[in-house]
């Protein structure tokens, strides 16, 4: 059975690149019918926080990825890391060092002084007996390193294909600090091997660890998990995304308006080609149509564009009932909402939400748009004030409009644009000089959803009362 693991450290909240593999891993477990395994890597006790362990589950959970088992704490078998570390120095595959981290950085110093490169030179692998002891009784503080052997370590990874890596070039690494704590190597595969992880997906930034771990893995007699790393995240400026472009957690995302079924799109089509690019997927589809097979080599850049349209796509397919409590929550944000709007109003609530849904990207673009239909302080755009009301027949036009709409008995959308046109007519001109006039007077913007509408929607008194403001407004 496939077992695969998230296995995050709590020292932020979950970012854009985590919750991607979380995303594969699960996809990749659902798949395969198999188990996705949840665990928190909470050893760096300088840096883990509860507030960061907790803000990664709601992350998951608002995504809709649940998981088979965990969350598994590495905090709570800190014993177990030492016990399994103890056994490779009786197997002869590591040794305790008492060299200080002081020590150790001055021969690094020393060295590039020299213009030289240092690795560790296994100073402490035949350490006398008699300093051994003697460093025991000093209470000195002892590492232990695992003996790296001379060999070729290869595997083939599912995304990068056969690589291959020289012992060589690899220092005797340590596993356990001189203050008890094990290092990211001995816990993650102490943990993968117990968890019985069959894959482990995770960022290309893992390469380098993985022949590291196989030896780690050998040293156990343990079966290796296939290996697939995720090709990097970037920024526009094709560097590792981070907090300088822009892109925060993920809980950031969440209250800047975007849906999770947004979100999961955006993620899994960065890397991953499930078919056609341009439309949404439901988790189903998506769970049906991934494989690694499909992952990209090349690293994606980040979009915030195409995430946009995303979120727009998942708005515009939402039912008004569906979209009202988080468009509430975003008037009341911005003091827009009224209460009337949730019970004697609530059809003209509705018809407003679905007026204002096609153009909106986020949840927050609602506030925006809502503006003109529930205040009358709004502001008017300088671009259009130029383009659509600097034409003098306005002056002229705009109050005989009027006295065609004040006759009206159904301010309807159909009717509203009848008598409109046939205005436009009698009066020889073209009727984009008054729906552009109309649409800058009562919303402000030379860009709104269809003209006719929004009147219908504004309502004939308060569209009467803006159209007057002309003389204002140009001025």
């Amino acid at each position: 059975m496939v077992r695969v693991r998230f296995a995050p450290s709590p020292t932020g909240y979950l970012h854009i690149g985590a919750a991607r593999t979380a995303l594969f891993n699960w996809l990749f477990a659902r798949h395969h019918k198999g188990k996705f395994i949840l665990r928190i890597e909470d050893t760096d006790f300088t840096r883990s926080s509860e507030e960061m362990s907790r803000g990664i589950l709601e992350g998951l959970k608002w995504l809709g990825m649940d998981w088979d088992e965990g969350p598994f704490f590495q905090s709570e078998k800190l014993d177990v890391y030492r016990i399994k570390v103890e056994e490779l120095v009786e197997n002869g595959y590591a040794y305790h060092c008492f060299c200080l981290p002081e020590e150790i950085r001055k021969r690094k110093q020393d060295a590039s002084s020299r213009g030289e490169y240092w690795e560790y030179d296994r100073r402490c692998l035949n350490l006398p007996e008699d300093e051994k002891k003697q460093f025991e009784k000093e209470g000195r503080p002892k590492a232990i390193r695992f003996l790296v052997p001379e060999r070729e370590i290869k595997y083939r990874d599912l995304v990068h294909g056969p690589i291959s890596v020289e012992s060589q070039n690899i220092e005797d690494f340590v596993l356990l600090r001189g203050d008890g704590l094990p290092t990211y190597h001995l816990s993650v595969v102490v943990d993968d091997i117990e968890q019985r992880i069959t894959h482990v997906i995770r960022g290309d930034d893992h390469i380098s660890n993985t022949p590291k771990q196989i030896l780690l893995y050998k040293a156990f007699d343990s079966p290796l998990p296939e290996f697939a790393h995720l090709a990097l995240i970037l920024g526009s400026d094709k560097k590792k995304l981070s907090k300088r472009h822009g892109v925060t957690s993920l809980h950031q995302f969440e209250e800047d308006g975007y849906f999770p079924q947004a979100m999961l799109n955006f993620l899994a089509q960065m890397s991953w080609s499930p078919g056609e690019k341009e439309r949404l997927y439901s988790t189903a589809e998506m769970i049906q149509e991934f494989s690694l097979e499909k992952l990209s080599k090349g690293s994606p850049v980040f979009d915030r564009t195409k995430l946009e349209w995303l979120n727009g796509q998942w708005i515009s397919q939402m039912k008004a009932e569906e979209l009202s409590p988080y468009v509430m929550e975003d008037l009341k944000r911005v003091n827009l909402w009224q209460d009337d709007l949730a019970n004697n109003r609530k059809s003209w609530y509705f018809k407003l939400i679905d007026l204002l849904k096609e153009r909106s990207r986020t949840i927050k673009d609602f506030a925006v748009r809502a503006k003109p239909f529930l205040s009358d302080d709004y502001s008017y755009d300088p671009s259009g004030i130029e383009k659509h009301l600097r034409d003098e027949k306005l002056g002229i036009l705009l109050p005989v409009l009027k006295e065609d709409f004040l006759k009206m008995d159904n301010f309807s959308a159909e009717d509203i644009e009848h008598v409109l046109r046939q205005r436009a007519e009698k009066e020889g001109i073209k009727p984009a000089l008054l729906i552009h006039a109309l649409r800058m007077l009562v919303v402000g913007t030379p860009v709104s959803p269809g003209i006719f509408e929004v009147l219908e929607l504004i309502g004939k008194n308060k569209t009467i009362e803006r159209m007057d403001r002309l003389r204002n407004v140009k001025h």
